[in-house]
């Protein structure tokens, strides 16, 4: 079938671009929000972050094992899209005031809500969609397009927004929330027998679904826990980086905080612009160079990010180091879809992409958002980005000899 004629892409399109401008609402400036306006100081920071991924790793269990049980059944997305519609009075009337009057408190409840929603529904939201592509005869790539489309949208309005005050962005980001929930209601993908002489489709038999002991396998082989080691090497260290110190270390380049914010807003869209075209033409390069290659390359361009801004002082070159995130992202995350169905069982790819590459990254986040926290708050921005981006390059070169070629990437 035609991709601009296949309703399941389109659908598939919708869930990508909404979610990903609802938590872009909120998320985009979480950092910022938690320090500048919470008051949090880098070490509390970090309590979050690792709270989160914590709260983040449970979440992903459920959804990874519940959804290769469903295949394309939907009753984990609609769960999931509840909790979305609840995030904007979630954060303005309960996490705000926890975190101000009790923080501890405020962590513990604040983690599984956000994660529920958000932190882990990203990966539900991939790992759906990426199965309706490849069972609906259409590309991951063009469709996840959207999502970074939505992203970048979202940012853009974000940074205004929040300059005038945060709680409208927690209020927009439940509104398109149910947006979300609505395409979820209404999208009712069909399961054929055989191939379709008019759809072109082929959808996995009942048959093909993953027996428990089959999802837990997965446990026992050696190649499986190599790539957890890359993850969590890679990018466990790239998303502190990123999301817990680079915002903030961003805009204290600007004289007042709202001026950082606005071109910190304005940035970040058209870096996920470019990373919405980067993810129509990252496909044809993962198949030219292969899943382990790209992945190894994606590792690179983190390195490259993460030492630059430690070594630059001037706002424009870091800006520009800034847009590496849109080579990154679509390298790493198409390339992670592609070498798990190169390397294991293309029916467990959710439990793989949830449990395998999200919840290592997040026992990574867990293990290091304190400690970094801490390191910032005894050094300061560039001697925690050059330990960093060592760390991620030594894990880098360990790769090169560990991550499996698997059979030959199909092409997109």
């Amino acid at each position: 079938m035609n991709m601009i004629r296949n309703r399941n892409y389109w659908f598939s399109s919708g869930y990508l671009i909404t979610f990903y401008a609802a938590w872009s609402l909120w998320w985009s400036f979480y950092a910022i929000w938690l320090k500048s306006k919470i008051g949090l100081s880098g070490e509390q920071l970090g309590i979050v972050y690792a709270a989160n991924s914590a709260a983040a790793m449970f979440f992903m269990i459920f959804y990874g094992v519940i959804q290769d049980k469903l295949q394309i059944g939907k009753a984990v997305v609609t769960f999931q899209s509840i909790m979305m519609m609840l995030i904007g009075p979630f954060l303005i009337y309960v996490y705000e005031p926890l975190l101000q009057n009790n923080f501890i408190v405020g962590v513990c409840i604040g983690a599984p809500v956000l994660s529920a929603g958000f932190i882990s529904g990203s990966a539900l939201i991939d790992s759906f969609v990426e199965r309706i592509s490849r069972l609906f005869g259409f590309e991951f790539g063009p469709a996840r397009f959207w999502g970074s489309f939505g992203y970048a949208m979202a940012t853009f309005l974000a940074g205004i927004l929040f300059g005038i005050d945060p709680h409208i962005n927690f209020w927009m980001a439940s509104v398109v929330s149910v947006i979300f929930f609505t395409i979820n209601l209404v999208f009712k993908p069909k399961h054929y027998p055989e191939q379709s002489k008019t759809d072109n489709v082929v959808v996995e038999q009942k048959s093909t679904i993953p027996t428990m002991s089959e999802i837990l396998s997965l446990f026992k082989l050696t190649k499986f826990w190599l790539f957890v080691f890359f993850v969590i090497g890679t990018y466990s260290f790239y998303t502190i980086y990123d999301q817990q110190l680079f915002p903030n270390f961003y805009t204290s380049f600007f004289e007042t905080p709202e001026n950082g914010y606005k071109v910190y807003g304005y940035l970040n869209s058209f870096q996920v612009f470019l990373e919405a075209g980067c993810m129509i033409i990252a496909p044809y390069f993962i198949y030219k160079l292969g899943a382990k290659k790209s992945l190894l390359v994606a590792a690179l361009v983190m390195i490259c990010r993460i030492s630059l801004s430690a070594t630059l002082d001037n706002i424009y070159l870091i800006s520009l180091v800034k847009l590496f995130h849109a080579i990154e992202i679509p390298l790493f995350i198409l390339a992670m879809f592609k070498y798990i169905v190169a390397n294991f069982d293309a029916r467990l790819s959710a439990t793989l992409y949830l449990v395998g590459f999200n919840i290592s990254s997040n026992i990574g986040v867990i293990a290091l958002s304190t400690p970094v926290g801490k390191l910032f708050d005894n050094y300061n921005y560039s001697t925690t980005f050059y330990i960093l981006a060592g760390v991620v390059l030594v894990i880098s070169v360990i790769a090169i000899f560990t991550l499996s070629e698997g059979k030959k990437t199909e092409k997109a």
